[in-house]
């Protein structure tokens, strides 16, 4: 049995959509095809040649058949944040840990299950339209099981009280399980929300979660999102975030790795109309030996679009790190601002970056810039905060920290900030003041 037919068998042990309409089994389908034609990615693939991805297409993984957690480990694996929850367990929602009860009527937050049963002409116009079974081969194998996941639809100047927090818990089982959540935000014009996607789970769960988010804003509107991914070290991740911005839109994505073995995250936006303003920022911090490979693109599709990137690597021991941004300006987009930086701290001399910033630009009044740089901690701050009596794994940890302090100064929701916080520079003490030390030790 081929790799990819392994994977194709599974379908048949899907669960079935209530009445399933015909333009949802001939898009699976479709994903089917194309799976099956072009196989998982390859090294000659150039936008996979960094990233291996044997170990998953080795691996054999079934669907899960059960979404059992009890609410003490919903808490236990939730950030604690007060917002509006979905809650899905091996990529199957959970209604009974999952609160959307106090929404108003100009807002849906469900499951795509539901979304697609109840009304599913108003998602089949969208799902999809962004990101199609021809983006990569994962796309098309999120297509072929497409079922689950979730649907965000924020109304006409409506700016929603508290975030949307979907959480996606991965549960350990002998035969490991693959899950392909697809999710669909809809910011209708003037509106505001932000959105959080958590990718969790046991600490021995050997996944894969293979998800494919879709963006889109209407004129005005400001769409904040949060993906942080904490999976287990034995997992795979890969993601797939695709956006569509109108006038005077505006995007923050906010893209926080932490787990799995293999991480792959694709991010795409398309700003398509004047003022469009599109910021990414991200962190990534590998250990042992983990593989996160980040990829994205901003296509200023019109004249005064706008966006911004930062990306921050932190690598230790012998992970291994890929950042390709690419920043494309379109003939006529003129007036357009576009700024790209990639820094990385490797903390090993195992430890391995491949970046590679890009600028396509076929319009004359721009201003771009991109830049990237690679170094190691200064050992003579590491010197300064011990003369203060710091020891010196404490010290490593906050000049880390410090490294990442671009990117984590624009986290807004601090149970975000204090949770990847403690992952890169452990639990400091209350007494230290990070920016005091970080100045003594710049003295």
């Amino acid at each position: 049995m081929s790799q990819v037919q392994g994977f194709l068998d599974q379908l048949g042990a899907r669960q079935p959509l209530d009445a399933e309409p015909s333009w949802i089994a001939a898009r699976r389908q479709a994903g089917a095809a194309r799976f099956e034609a072009v196989g998982f990615p390859g090294r000659k693939d150039e936008e996979w040649k960094y990233t291996d991805v044997s170990a998953i297409a080795r691996q054999s993984f079934t669907l899960a058949d059960s979404n059992e957690l009890s609410a003490e480990q919903c808490d236990a694996f939730s950030i604690g944040i007060d917002a509006y929850r979905l809650v899905f367990v091996d990529g199957i929602f959970n209604s009974s840990l999952s609160d959307v009860d106090a929404l108003g009527s100009d807002v849906t937050v469900e499951p795509l299950s539901r979304a697609l049963a109840d009304n599913h002409e108003a998602v089949g116009g969208q799902l999809g339209r962004l990101n199609n079974v021809d983006f990569s081969p994962f796309s098309a194998l999120n297509t072929a099981f497409m079922g689950e996941g979730a649907v965000i639809r924020i109304g006409r100047r409506v700016v929603l009280d508290k975030p949307v927090y979907l959480l996606f818990v991965s549960r350990h089982h002998e035969t490991p399980v693959m899950s392909h959540p697809r999710i669909l935000i809809d910011a209708a014009s003037q509106s505001q929300v932000t959105v959080i996607e958590h990718y969790t789970g046991d600490s021995e769960a050997a996944n894969l979660t293979n998800v494919v988010s879709e963006v889109f804003t209407g004129k005005g509107a400001q769409v904040v999102h949060y993906r942080l991914q904490e999976a287990a070290t034995s997992e795979f991740h890969i993601s797939s975030l695709h956006i569509e911005q109108t006038r005077d839109s505006h995007f923050r994505s906010f893209n926080l790795n932490l787990g799995a073995a293999i991480a792959r995250n694709d991010i795409v936006a398309e700003l398509n109309d004047e003022n469009a303003v599109c910021d990414y920022y991200g962190l990534f911090f590998g250990r042992g030996r983990q593989h996160m490979d980040n990829h994205t693109k901003v296509h200023h599709n019109a004249p005064r679009t706008f966006s911004n990137e930062n990306y921050k690597g932190i690598l230790d021991d012998r992970a291994r790190g890929v950042f390709n941004g690419l920043v494309h300006i379109k003939r006529d987009a003129q007036q357009v601002r576009g700024y790209q930086s990639n820094a990385n701290l490797l903390l090993s001399d195992r430890a391995e970056i491949d970046t590679k910033p890009e600028l396509l630009i076929y319009a004359d009044d721009v201003q771009c810039s991109h830049g990237t740089t690679t170094g190691q901690l200064d050992e003579k701050a590491i010197f300064a905060l011990r003369a203060r009596g710091i020891d010196e794994a404490m010290a490593r940890g906050l000049l880390t920290l410090a490294f990442a302090g671009e990117v984590m100064e624009s986290v807004t929701l601090p149970s975000i900030a204090t949770r990847i916080e403690r992952a890169v520079a452990g639990k400091l003490p209350d007494r230290f003041n990070l920016q005091d030390l970080v100045e003594a030790a710049d003295a």
